[in-house]
């Protein structure tokens, strides 16, 4: 049932809108985003520096799902961009034979998308001199686990 109604003599209301989708600036420079998810070529955007920070008890059972990385300090747009960068150097479940939990990719279970898990902090900003992507630390490549056996 639509909440759309009619009061006097406009014209008819059908609840949609003149919009095209992914054609505003802000849908262009998502669709940019995700297509270069992980590419280094920062080009000569300003960057900042992040340092994501396991931030949950050890014992926490989210971890039983998203195995940590310990820090890692990304250079990346924007605190989301941070949590983007870091999750994409993680293997995807596409590369080896093992099931998603939830999606086409696993990229959206990592651990460091899940801000009861990980923290991020802004250690410095506007820099031009660096890369996008892992500045320091190491992000495992063993976070699937294949059906395959040994």
């Amino acid at each position: 049932m639509s909440n759309v109604s009619k009061t006097g003599k406009e014209e008819i209301n059908n609840a949609t809108s003149p919009t095209t989708f992914g054609k505003s600036v802000e849908s262009q420079a998502q669709i940019q985003d995700a297509a270069a998810e992980a590419s280094p070529d920062a080009g000569d955007e300003m960057l900042n520096i992040y340092r994501l920070e396991p931030i949950a008890a050890p014992d926490d059972p989210r971890w039983d799902n998203a195995p940590g990385h310990g820090i890692v300090v990304v250079a990346a747009r924007t605190p989301g961009d941070a949590r983007i960068v870091a999750a994409a150097r993680e293997l995807d479940f596409m590369e080896v034979d093992a099931a998603p939990a939830e999606d086409v990719t696993t990229a959206n279970a990592s651990a460091f998308r899940d801000d009861k898990l990980y923290t991020v902090i802004e250690i410095d900003r506007n820099r031009r001199d660096i890369k996008r992507g892992i500045v320091e630390g190491t992000v495992s490549v063993d976070t699937i686990r294949s059906v395959e056996p040994d």
